[in-house]
């Protein structure tokens, strides 16, 4: 690998999560059946109804269908199994395996006329006619597995009615496509299979969370599912080959291509994927773009015949083949350099490729283990998207000991027309930044003080677990953290509890999707109390995400959402401090702050969730734009609203019942200040309706 001094990216980027793996090798070890880690721990699940599998890409998801699939037809009555996927190109990942080979009992066979994706036409509904006759057919067939798109599956269903697939397995490959929303038909027609109640569904997301704010599933008919999580941290440290991922953000001013050999190492692997058209880093000339990349690479001395790959020369004489995905010009052309990339023949031959420049392609599902860095222009509209371009760089391959992911973002500028579109893509960068750090983080498993130890883990350092002290266990082979927090909240009921061990990182990612949250935290810090975002804003979260649940529970998922926000924050604050940050990771990071702690929820929630952020962004941008971001956020401060107003009045209430008194607004205590604010603001609000509503009876009479 090349050094610092001759590897531009390390020069120019700045690193905001670092994460250094154990190289355990777990995660590739198969047992006697030939299922690696994530398929065993989902296979042992398989006679439940429904199961939703959230595993990272690359951890052998289709596989695992394959297992379980197989099991529910031979052993569990199952009539056939539909697999859905969200396009074409996936369908691939489902085709025939001869899994007896390594140990199994059955075959993966799919018979070529029930591959959907590989039938001509398109999934416009016009094409899609003849499909959906398919899906008829195969129906009453005797034969067991048919795989299509989501489109085809929703107007088959659509067509023939929730009845016809009656006794099937489904399986619905990147479950993150679907939702709730009542817009959403393939999350309609899903809440209609589950209140049914006559198939089973395997659903697999390897992204965790939708990239907007609608909820996958509503909370009746998740609470169906059981869940298996395989998390990224487990898979990264069961790796053989990849020591370290970066992730990080470089920005620029002027036109992007400009910027972009600061970072594009000619030496890497590398995808670039270009902004879109109608995006504001965008140049409005696509294939320019194309062009100045390449340029910058080194000098273009033509086309291989038979790849259609480009070839540009470096300045040190060396060759790279550069696919390019942008150009559409020529459908030819383009199939032939698709095929190339997809060509199995070459999937182990690393010097096939060098760089891929891509627009919308090369994202979800694209498989190309050699890719080193990812490297995205402009803020992405979806925290999915980047999870899933991540994704393209997270694969473990032979000699391939370090990976990034680099998001060049257009800098804010007092001379910039548009400060406010600039600051909010920066906003949005960070919070994918810090939803990695999230999703890249060992598990935790929280209790309040003195709960007792649990099975696998080993406690303070090795010296066992203690009573009357919050104790820390570690287990290294899951990356599992156990921590005692005085004072935590215990959820109540079995849906509570379900989302605090699985679904954190949905409430995490619900927060840091809220631009109040991030625009306060990051940059009006000397006006915001931390309480302020931890209970007030995530408050507000949890209740909005679960209303059906009660305060108390709906008090303990926002504790436990907290704490794993602000641990994980210390973590990389106590790296960054000692200077170890990449190499140790954030697990030592983690037991460094939580051992020099005596925690209590009192305590996590006057931490600034973001002050790690804040730290990486200083370093990254000058004072010049650091100031103008902070004008452009303060120039849109108010009063306190009046939900807010609200919020503070019931947790001053709570104040009171605790010590007695309410809170005093001339308190040195910032939060107990900001309480009794919020109740004479309220009070404000209340004599306000009172005279409006007064004024109104006045009128009438």
């Amino acid at each position: 690998m090349s050094d610092h001094t001759n590897n531009p990216t390390n020069a120019y980027t700045v690193p905001s999560v670092s994460i250094a793996t154990a190289r355990t090798g777990a995660s590739s070890k198969a047992n006697v059946l030939g299922m690696r880690a994530m398929q065993e721990r989902a296979y042992a699940k398989r006679g439940e109804q429904y199961l939703l599998i959230k595993s990272p890409p690359a951890s052998g998801k289709s596989r695992a269908l394959m297992f379980i699939a197989l099991d529910k037809l031979h052993n569990q009555g199952l009539k056939q199994a539909i697999v859905v996927v969200p396009e074409r190109s996936i369908g691939g990942s489902f085709a025939d395996e001869a899994l007896t080979r390594f140990g199994f009992y059955w075959d993966w066979q799919v018979a070529p006329q029930w591959n959907l994706c590989n039938a001509p036409g398109g999934d416009e509904p016009r094409a899609a006619k003849s499909k959906v006759d398919a899906v008829r057919q195969f129906l009453a067939s005797s034969d067991k597995v048919l795989v299509c798109t989501h489109a085809t599956f929703r107007f088959a269903v659509e067509e023939m009615g929730i009845a016809a697939f009656d006794n099937q397995l489904i399986a619905i490959d990147e479950f993150h496509h679907v939702s709730s929303n009542p817009d959403n038909v393939l999350g309609s027609q899903l809440a209609a299979f589950i209140a049914r109640d006559k198939v089973h569904l395997v659903a697999m997301t390897g992204s965790y969370f939708r990239g907007d704010s609608e909820a996958v599933l509503g909370p009746a008919d998740e609470s169906r599912f059981e869940t298996i999580t395989y998390t990224y941290y487990e898979q990264l440290n069961g790796y053989q080959w990849l020591k370290s991922l970066d992730i990080g953000y470089f920005f620029y001013t002027g036109p992007y291509v400009d910027a972009v050999t600061k970072v594009l190492d000619p030496a890497l692997k590398t995808i670039v994927h270009i902004p879109n058209v109608n995006a504001r880093e965008s140049l409005k000339d696509k294939q320019r773009e194309v062009d100045e990349i390449m340029h910058g690479l080194g000098t273009w001395t033509g086309v291989d015949p038979t790849t259609g790959f480009h070839l540009v020369q470096t300045s040190d004489g060396r060759v790279l083949k550069v696919a390019d995905l942008v150009d559409d010009s020529d459908a030819a052309k383009r199939t032939r350099v698709l095929g190339a990339l997809k060509d199995p023949a070459q999937k182990d031959n690393r010097d096939h490729v060098d760089v891929i420049i891509a627009l919308g392609m090369a994202k979800e599902g694209f498989d190309w283990i050699w890719c080193e860095h990812a490297l995205t222009i402009g803020y992405r509209s979806s925290l999915t998207e980047i999870v899933q371009i991540i994704g393209r760089a997270t694969r473990d391959a032979k000699g391939k000991e370090r990976s990034r992911f680099t998001n060049l973002i257009a800098e804010p500028t007092a001379e910039q027309s548009a400060v406010t579109e600039a600051v909010n893509d920066m906003l949005k960068a960070i919070s994918a930044s810090l939803l990695m750090e999230q999703v890249l983080a060992p598990r935790y498993e929280f209790t309040p003080k003195n709960a007792g130890a649990q099975d696998g883990f080993v406690y303070n350092g090795g010296e066992g677990y203690q009573e009357g002290r919050t104790n820390v266990g570690v287990n290294e082979a899951t990356g599992q953290y156990h921590v005692e927090i005085n004072g935590l909240a215990k959820p109540e009921t079995p849906e509570a509890t379900r989302i605090c061990k699985e679904d954190l990182n949905e409430v995490v990612t619900s927060f840091l999707q809220d631009k109040t949250a991030l625009e306060r935290g990051l940059f009006d810090k000397e006006n915001t109390v931390p309480e302020e975002l931890t209970q007030l804003r995530m408050g507000k979260i949890v209740r909005e995400r679960y209303p059906e649940l009660s305060e108390g529970d709906q008090e303990a998922i926002r504790q436990h959402a907290i704490a794993a926000m602000n641990i994980t924050q210390q973590a990389k604050l106590a790296l960054a401090q000692s200077d170890a940050g990449g190499a140790t990771g954030l697990l030592d990071g983690v037991r460094r702050f939580v051992n020099v702690r005596d925690l209590d929820i009192d305590l996590i929630d006057s931490i600034n969730p973001f002050d790690a952020a804040y730290s990486v962004l200083a370093k990254a941008m000058d004072e010049k734009s650091l100031r103008q971001v902070q004008a452009a956020i303060a120039a849109k401060k108010v009063s306190i609203p009046e939900e807010e107003a609200r919020d503070l009045s019931k947790r001053a209430l709570q104040f009171k019942n605790e010590r007695g008194r309410l809170p005093d607004i001339n308190s040195a205590d910032a939060w107990e200040k900001r309480m009794a604010q919020g109740v004479a603001a309220f009070a404000r609000y209340r004599a306000q309706a009172k005279a409006a509503q007064a004024q109104g009876e006045t009128s009438n009479g």
